[in-house]
């Protein structure tokens, strides 16, 4: 057997400590990012507590320009085939830990009682737009699947592949202007902005209202979802999971 230089014992056990000392860092910033979220939630609903809805403009402040970031067109070859069929087998399920799981076509979702309403979007990169939206509150959908008690986030996937989730309460998922919007300014969703179904959380940042919606799961806790930060930017790109404003 070889003789194990003491030059190379001590490498070897520097390498592992440093390998030990980034896992334990690594921890110690997740509970921190994590506790960072908490208090941003919290100190949110609480400055906002008295001031229930986002403001609302009239079609007189629709913006001109209301510029379509990020996916655009989902290369999946299932969207594509929705989209080429003018979406009429486009299906939104909704399950998780709900007693009664649908689908919903887009034909549903324009039968139940419809709301409007003109807000701005705030884009994370530092712009503003102004745009009408008409949708179902999100609120009548998640009350026909029934949710269980244990229920206490709701997860929204999408056809590009992003994800996010929100609080089951008034203040983001049962909050009078979340809605499932399928029309804008008056026409039909376009494509870039969504189509056909667009979510609309309004006194959060614009990454929050996630375009291309195709599923809705209910769960206990979002840690269980992806890396367990939430959402796909915060998993991807160290993004603020929480974004309130």
């Amino acid at each position: 057997m070889s003789k194990i230089s003491r030059r190379k014992l001590i490498v070897g056990g520097m390498s592992a400590g440093g390998i030990l000392l980034a896992g334990t860092a690594a921890k110690y910033s997740n509970e921190l990012y994590r506790v960072g979220e908490d208090l941003s939630r919290v100190t949110h609903r609480l400055l906002l507590r008295n001031n229930p809805l986002a403001r609302e403009f009239t079609t007189r402040d629709i913006s001109k320009n209301f510029p379509a970031i990020g996916t655009t067109n989902p290369e999946s070859e299932e969207y594509q085939r929705l989209l080429h069929g003018r979406f009429v087998d486009w299906r939104l399920s909704v399950g998780g830990l709900v007693d009664q799981p649908r689908s919903f076509s887009v034909a549903d979702l324009q039968a139940m009682p419809a709301r409007t309403q003109i807000t701005a979007h705030s884009c994370e990169r530092g712009w503003t737009a102004i745009a009408q939206w008409t949708g179902v509150q999100l609120s009548r959908v998640l009350e026909l699947v029934k949710p269980q008690p244990k229920a206490r986030w709701v997860a929204i996937h999408c056809a590009d592949g992003w994800w996010d989730s929100y609080s089951l309460d008034q203040f983001e998922a049962l909050h009078p202007q979340t809605m499932l919007t399928y029309g804008m300014n008056g026409g039909d969703l376009p494509v870039q902005h969504g189509a056909p179904v667009r979510l609309r959380i309004e006194r959060q940042l614009g990454w929050k209202s996630l375009k291309f919606v195709d599923r809705i799961e209910l769960v206990e806790d979002y840690r269980q979802i992806g890396w367990g930060k939430g959402s796909l930017v915060a998993d991807e790109y160290n993004f603020q999971w929480y974004g309130g404003v």
